[in-house]
């Protein structure tokens, strides 16, 4: 079998070995396995899968479907014939501190979508290492494309946008609060693809955990929660292309203490640029610099703190009232009301009802109970507001 991107392909009756011809000095023979059963008689230790394919759905509801299971991290559209005969599928692995996700899908464009658009905006980075096809990307300053055997790190609550042909990818979901560390490696390669003799390295390191993901027992996920935050610091580098100097570095240094000594205080009531500038040691015009993308310090406190009281909102097991709620965030009750609906589109008290539209309610849930296409949406929600990370904890303490 011979695919799109070099690549050639022995099929068996338990798992796919692949050639992919990278384009550098030596291929790839990768083993993905066959989609895990989901027979009631696997080991309950095992890691579960959640699997999606459109081909389950009629024809006209295919596209729709694969857009929807997309939409909390990107936007995506396609032309009139790729959607009238759409096919995409994805098995998708919750790791406890992190996602993973093997992709198959049709020609699509993709974009970044505005954190006011969505009722649950994320802030993680996706690291995509595609097998087959190819993408590009651009951003606010540059563009870039990805071929396969090559990672590329894209971070969601940025702009950009972008096109994918016909694809199969691997891809790794790293929320911000997994380590600081990792936090300012991955933001100093930003937009970039890992196109060195380290970045290949983790490329081969996904392609093992492609390999592995379906015999995963529960009790190794802090083991394997460790050896990703390793691989990340050893082989994740700023591509020289996309970095002007070792002040990017520091930069993002900077920008993640900052990040991490709001989110710890996030209901400290002197919460401030003053505040912030003692703790860094910095001017006040190099902390505005820093926040500028974000439309100010202010608005990104802001921005935080509507953020922790949607997901207290959403939850249904929160009973306080939506006053004691806003107030323990800094906000009256019209105050809160007003900012919440400027951030989001909706009322405190729609979240609060769950009659926001098409917004189910992750909190708690299991994923096997949710519809597939809100699977992949329940699980990112679940990496940042913090929950069930219990191994994650384990493997960066």
């Amino acid at each position: 079998m011979k695919t799109e991107g070099g690549m050639f392909g022995r099929a068996t009756a338990n798992s796919m070995t692949l050639h992919v011809a990278t384009g550098g000095t030596a291929d790839m023979l990768i083993e993905v396995p066959a989609a895990p059963s989901t027979s009631r008689h696997m080991s309950h230790s095992l890691v579960r899968s959640y699997a999606f394919s459109t081909d389950d759905l009629p024809i006209a509801d295919r596209f729709n479907n694969w857009r929807c299971s997309f939409a909390p991290m990107v936007d995506l559209s396609g032309t009139k014939e790729a959607m009238a005969d759409f096919h995409g599928s994805q098995i998708l692995w919750d790791l406890g501190g992190i996602g993973f996700s093997r992709i198959m899908t049709g020609a699509v464009s993709f974009s970044s979508r505005p954190a006011h658009l969505q009722s649950r905006p994320l802030d993680h980075w996706v690291m995509t290492l595609l097998l087959s096809g190819h993408t590009t990307t651009t951003t606010p300053t540059h563009s870039f494309d990805c071929r396969p055997g090559i990672v590329q790190v894209h971070p969601l609550g940025r702009t950009f946008h972008g096109k994918a042909s016909d694809s199969e990818m691997l891809m790794l979901w790293i929320p911000r609060d997994f380590c600081r560390d990792i936090a300012r490696v991955l933001d100093s390669a930003e937009f970039s693809i890992l196109d060195t003799a380290m970045g290949r390295m983790f490329a081969a390191f996904m392609i093992g955990l492609g390999n592995q993901a379906a015999c995963l027992r529960q009790d190794e996920l802090p083991q394997l929660l460790a050896a990703t935050r390793e691989m990340i610091l050893a082989c994740v580098a700023p591509n020289r292309a996309y970095t002007e100097d070792a002040q990017r570095a520091i930069f993002a240094l900077l920008l993640e203490r900052a990040r991490q000594f709001i989110q710890n205080n996030l209901y400290s009531q002197k919460l401030g640029a003053e505040m912030l500038m003692r703790e860094l040691a910095i001017s006040r015009t190099r902390l505005y610099r820093l926040f500028e993308p974000a439309g100010g310090v202010n608005r990104y406190i802001q921005h935080r703190r509507l953020l922790d009281a949607h997901s207290v909102l959403a939850d249904p097991n929160e009973n306080r009232k939506i006053l004691e709620i806003a107030e323990q965030r800094g906000f009256d009750g019209a105050e809160f009301s007003r900012a919440f609906r400027r951030e989001f589109g909706y009322s405190p008290s729609d979240v609060r009802k769950g009659e926001r539209a098409s917004m189910p309610s992750y909190t708690g849930a299991d994923l096997a109970s949710l519809a597939p296409k809100e699977r992949l949406g329940s699980l990112l929600w679940r990496l940042q507001t913090g929950e069930k990370l219990e191994a994650r904890d384990r493997a960066v303490s």
